[in-house]
């Protein structure tokens, strides 16, 4: 691709993707251009990362880790085409404002049932520990606690959170103003436009991948569409197609959760469970031992999994609340939208 101050080149060699964006007539300068067309090529390539090299990799917590991290990423990279526009928030129109604002309290709302919905399940942890302490040695009565656990894990994990059911419905919402505004008059505001629609594409496309997760159904996956004359669509519609199609082919199988590493446990707990319940005068020692090792193991890769992606969650939400608290402190101060902001940690008061 030929750079800027080359005048006697085209900038697109291949013709201009952002023709179809603008109306006859319209124009960005080539300085606009460069830093849409390289927002637009970071989110591809992020968008090419986050496809899973194989199947069995889909629904690991570290894949879904992966996610969470790259949807903080291209949150950050929104925040610094931000400043790179130098966009005065007097300069923004009302609507933009109050779409960023009211989106801006789905997402946290939904950050929020996420983190619920993976701290219940970190929570079975604590039965399963039970299992293991009770199955010290081999006797009747340990048998019979053991095997009370195992039925409270099963029944902990089963349940539903009506938390995660919610933010189905705010995807929907969220998803029925997916488009990008229309803006007169404005070059540089034509530029976020364009970029903050990407944003909101990856983000419903990754928090409908968690809620369908930890949902226990596939039903309200949905596959988005997405213009070709962005340059992100390719390596996006790849991505899509890919893990919705390995989710649904999990789900159509059957079993307790398409989460591996929580498969892995309910493999393990459902060959403990008949040893548990025939009593000890049925088990060989060595398949119990055996047993009870593996238990260790999965539900020890489950406990660490579940509490890194619990941070990235985190993160998710303290990138929002900062962006967050960042426009609102610009509005009442009639600063520019980058100027450095005090952070408000009172969570409770931004959300309400």
């Amino acid at each position: 691709m030929s750079h800027p101050q080359e005048p006697q080149r085209p900038l697109f060699p291949f013709g201009n993707p952002f023709r179809m964006m603008l109306p006859k007539g319209s124009y960005l300068s080539p300085g606009l251009l460069a830093l849409l067309n390289n927002f637009e090529e970071a989110l591809a390539e992020r968008l090419r990362k986050l496809k899973p090299k194989n199947r069995e990799d889909v629904l690991t917590l570290s894949w879904m880790r992966y996610a969470m991290d790259s949807l903080c990423a291209i949150h950050t990279d929104i925040k610094t085409l931000i400043t790179a526009l130098e966009l005065p928030v007097s300069d923004w129109d009302d609507k933009w404002i109050d779409v960023y604002l009211d989106n801006s309290v789905k997402m946290l709302d939904m950050c929020i049932g996420f983190s619920a919905e993976l701290s219940r399940l970190k929570q079975g942890h604590l039965f399963l520990q039970c299992v293991m302490r009770n199955m010290d040695s081999m006797s009747s009565n340990q048998f019979i606690r053991a095997r009370s656990s195992l039925d409270d894990w099963k029944h902990h994990i089963t349940a539903k959170n009506s938390r995660i059911e919610n933010c189905f419905t705010i995807l929907d919402n969220l998803v029925a103003t997916l488009n990008e505004p229309k803006v007169k008059n404005s070059s540089k505001g034509k530029v976020l436009m364009r970029a903050m629609y990407g944003v909101k594409v990856l983000t419903v496309f990754v928090c409908r991948i968690f809620a369908a997760a930890l949902s226990g159904s596939s039903k309200k996956l949905m596959d988005l569409h997405v213009p070709e004359k962005y340059l992100w669509a390719e390596a996006f519609t790849g991505l899509q197609a890919f893990v919705n199609g390995e989710i649904r082919n999990l789900y159509s199988s059957g079993g307790v959760t398409v989460l591996k590493e929580l498969q892995a446990v309910d493999v393990v707990v459902k060959k403990l469970y008949p040893l548990v319940e025939d009593g000890s005068n049925s088990v060989e020692a060595e398949e119990f031992k055996d047993c009870i090792s593996d238990l260790g193991k999965s539900a020890g890769n489950l406990s660490e999994g579940l509490d890194i992606l619990l941070k990235e969650v985190d993160g998710f939400f303290q990138i929002l609340l900062t962006g967050r608290d960042a426009l609102l402190c610009n509005l009442r101060a009639g600063t520019d939208v980058s100027s450095p902001v005090q952070i408000s940690s009172n969570v409770e008061q931004v959300v309400r």
